[in-house]
Formats: structure tokens, sequence, C-alpha cells
């Protein structure tokens, strides 16, 4: 089966969907309300799984009785989780979240997003073939992308947005990929793609550029999408055993964004993943 180590934040999400996004000052009705494991890397690590791949999260949760909600959530859906705050009594990062019915569009408000911070000085990747680090909790990322650089595993980044790590990070990082809101230089990189919602992923590899399509569906929900097709790009690249060249490239990007529009297509954090649609 092919493994990827994933490390970054998990959170706690509170998901609630409105008619439309609330005004300064206005009290809304939600229509539903779900709870579930959040932050870039965790639902990356759900993708990953659905895939068919090992999944397995380096993380911060703790023993705080909210953190239970996230930990069953990821293990139901077959991520193997390793707590690196195992003994911690503090609470895990909650995120308020209101999706709208019409488009799926969302609005999240987070509080401490950056996560607590790590002391690691080994990681095991025995048995990885990628690994996926969202720079939320900067030394854990730094550990990891040191350790499988030293072992040549293809590091992908997620750069939802710049991040002071990332000029430590940036050098050892095979594959940057970008979102439309990341900005600054990518520090030579040999793999760069940019996603864009609906439009094209842009990528640079090789010398060589391109873009790729995004297929036409109607969104439902866009929450933890960016997540998903970022999971869905380091199982593919753990497929593949090593860093995509520019020939292989579109075809992994396509794939990924296939699986991301599934994700939209379907309301809540986890029924893409339940259902057989392709």
């Amino acid at each position: 089966m092919n493994s990827v180590l994933l490390a970054g934040l998990c959170t706690v999400d509170v998901v609630q969907r409105v008619a439309e996004l609330p005004a300064p000052g206005e009290k809304l009705q939600a229509t539903s309300v779900e709870l579930a494991a959040g932050g870039p890397a965790s639902n990356a690590a759900v993708a990953v799984a659905a895939l068919g791949g090992r999944a397995r999260l380096l993380t911060a949760l703790g023993s705080h009785p909210l953190a239970s909600v996230a930990r069953a959530d990821l293990e139901a859906h077959g991520v193997s989780i390793v707590d690196l705050a195992a003994s911690g009594t503090e609470p895990p990062t909650v995120s308020a979240v209101a999706v709208r019915e019409s488009d799926g569009e969302r609005v999240v408000v987070s509080h401490n997003a950056e996560g607590a911070e790590l002391d690691v000085t080994t990681v095991d990747l025995d048995g990885v073939q990628a690994v996926l680090l969202d720079g939320h909790h900067p030394a854990l990322a730094l550990t990891v992308a040191r350790e499988a650089k030293a072992r040549g595993v293809p590091v992908i980044v997620d750069a939802g947005s710049r991040r002071p790590v990332f000029d430590e990070l940036l050098p050892m990082v095979d594959v940057c990929a970008c979102s439309a809101s990341f900005d600054g230089d990518t520090g030579g990189v040999p793999v760069v793609t940019r996603t864009h919602g609906a439009q094209p992923v842009r990528w640079w590899a090789g010398g060589r550029e391109g873009e790729v399509p995004v297929p036409r569906v109607a969104a439902r929900d866009t929450l933890g999408a960016g997540d998903v097709w970022h999971g869905a790009l380091a199982y593919l690249i753990a497929v593949l055993g090593r860093v995509p060249g520019a020939g292989e490239l579109p075809s992994i990007l396509e794939e990924a964004n296939r699986v991301a529009a599934r994700r939209v297509r379907h309301i809540g954090a986890r029924h893409w993943v339940r259902t057989r649609e392709t």
C-alpha cells in the first residue's frame, strides 16, 4: 500500500450550513450542524486514505475531551494518528465554519490556527513514499523535511499562504503546491503548482509550464476542497514513487482535480468519501 506521512494541524470544525452568510450583527438559523476534524494536513490525510493509501498524521491533539471528536472522525476514515501532544490538556484548535447553501462558499473563524510548537528530533519514515507538510507546526515541518530529504522521499508543501518557516523549509521541498493567495518566491523548488478555485491549475517543472483545466461541477460545499486536492496530489506522487517530471505532472494534476471536484459536489466533510460517485 502506498504510504504518505502528513504533518500539520488538526482542528475540531463546527460546520453550520446557512441560506446566506451572516452580515455583521445578524443572527441566522442553521439548516444543519456537523462536527468533524479539520485542518490542511488532517483533511489531506482523509483523502489519502479514501484513495486507498496508508495515511499517517503527525499532529498535536492532546487529552482534552474535544480532541476525541477529531480523533474519532479521523480514525473512522482510515487515518493513523501520531499525537505529539498526547499528554496535553489544552483544547485543540476549534474552527467555526458557515457554509452557504446555494454555492458551497464558506467563511472560517479559527483561534490559534498556527498550532502549538512541537519539539521533535526524529521521525519514522520507514515505508513512506511521500510526505506532505502544511507548515502549521514549524519545528515539526522542518524535522520531517530534513529526514525525508536525507532519505530521498518526495517532500510536498501545502502553500496556502506564506508562512515564516517557508524561508527555511522551501530549499528542502520538491513540490510547492501554492494557492492563488500565496505570494512571494518559491525559492527554486523543482515543481510548483498553483490552484485558483474553478480556474485551471498552473504548473512549472523542468523548465516547462502549462495548465490543467478543472472539471465543471455544481459546487455544494467547498470546505476543505483544497486540502483534499493536496491529499490526492501527495497520494499520486507516492504511487509514482518519485518527484514527477514535466511529462507526468499534467496527468497527476488532472486526477487531483477530479478528486477535488468530487469533494465539492457533496455536502458535509466526509460524504464525498462514502459515495462511489466519480
